[in-house]
């Protein structure tokens, strides 16, 4: 536990009306619906930016079935999203994972991070998908050492990799995509770039596998049809990856710099352990208010499961919204919440600061 986690640790929670775990577009969205209902939420996410997988994993790749949008991309979708929610200026709390959801006497809920932020909240909402992303690591004994130093599993900037050998592995966009980036000619250029896959198919858009293609005939990318067998190094820094190509053969790849970019997996996580019913690892909620057996505790988008449910973007925006109400009577009880419209209601308008506030 680090000198910060410590301090926090010993501090009192911060109190607050919700707690949305996932920032994903359902999970933004449910802050905006929080909002208009009066309620302040602080968001929390594993991963370290905004987005959830709709960023991680298809950033660039388009949408069509968000209702009144032709098409955007995920990476303006959730753009687009953070600049809604503004208004109700919620408590980002990102690249750090819920470990504790714990019912305090009062009723409210006590939320803790991995990173030592610690909540205290009267309704919790789990819009964490399919789980918190993890990188699928390489599985080389000993390599995990060179971690945040010489290897990442995530693109850094082609800035931080100037002049560097950079080994890249994997078979999809991000993989792609950075080689392609480093490749370019420039002051951000790598020295040299080699790609990585067990074997020469890659799962890229057409037109990146063109382009990858394109240099590697220029000899601008090598590509190496391999899988990691060990490494070496030189004056306790990582050299090289022993590899063993399809044939059986050994190689040494030399390196300045390993990015291992085969993809995410998704863990459920600590949810598995917090008491509520559960269906193939899918939360059991109703659908009146998306509340799941637990009362409170509500759950929205890819992490719940009912009859009829289907996964997409926009049925978690409606989810969203009853999970709002029901919240409302927890947050506000006794209080009747009255359905208001933003094309007319003053107060509403006032609240996204639309409408001069009232005198």
């Amino acid at each position: 536990m680090s000198a910060a986690m410590t301090a926090n640790a010993s501090a009192e929670p911060t109190e607050t009306d919700a707690v949305v775990i996932g920032a994903g577009p359902v999970g933004l969205f449910q802050v905006f619906e929080l909002g208009l209902l009066g309620m302040h939420a602080d968001v929390i996410d594993s991963l370290p930016f905004a987005g959830g997988q709709c960023v991680e994993l298809y950033a660039d790749k388009p949408i069509y079935d968000i209702p009144a949008t032709q098409v955007c991309t995920g990476r303006e979708l959730v753009a687009r999203l953070l600049a809604q929610i503004e208004p109700f200026a919620p408590s980002l709390h990102l690249g750090q994972q819920v470990d504790v959801v714990r019912r305090e006497a009062d009723g409210r809920f006590r939320v803790e991070t991995s990173a030592g932020v610690r909540l205290l909240a009267r309704v919790v909402m789990i819009a964490s998908g399919v789980g918190s992303f993890q990188p699928r690591r390489l599985k080389v004994e000993g390599l995990a050492a060179f971690e945040g130093t010489q290897l990442f599993y995530g693109a850094p900037e082609p800035a931080a990799l100037a002049g560097r050998r950079v080994l890249i592995i994997g078979d999809a966009d991000a993989a792609l995509d950075c080689a392609l980036d480093l490749a370019v000619p420039g002051p951000t250029r790598a020295a040299n770039v080699t790609l990585m896959h067990r074997r020469d198919e890659f799962k890229a858009a057409p037109q990146t596998i063109e382009a990858l293609r394109r240099l590697r005939a220029a000899g601008e990318i090598e590509f190496v049809a391999a899988q990691a067998a060990g490494f070496e190094t030189a004056q306790a820094r990582l050299a090289a990856l022993h590899v063993t190509t399809p044939d059986g053969t050994m190689r040494s790849l030399p390196l300045d710099t390993l990015l291992v970019l085969t993809g995410l997996s998704p863990k459920l996580g600590p949810i598995a352990d917090w008491g509520l019913a559960l269906e193939r690892k899918q939360l059991v909620v109703d659908t009146e208010k998306f509340e799941t057996s637990e009362p409170g505790i509500f759950a929205i988008g890819d992490v719940n499961t009912y009859a009829g449910k289907k996964k997409l973007i926009l049925c978690g925006f409606h989810e969203a919204t009853l999970a709002a109400f029901g919240a409302a009577a927890h947050v506000f009880p006794g209080r009747a919440i009255h359905l208001e419209y933003t094309t007319t209601s003053p107060r509403l308008h006032r609240a996204l600061g639309v409408a001069p506030p009232a005198e």
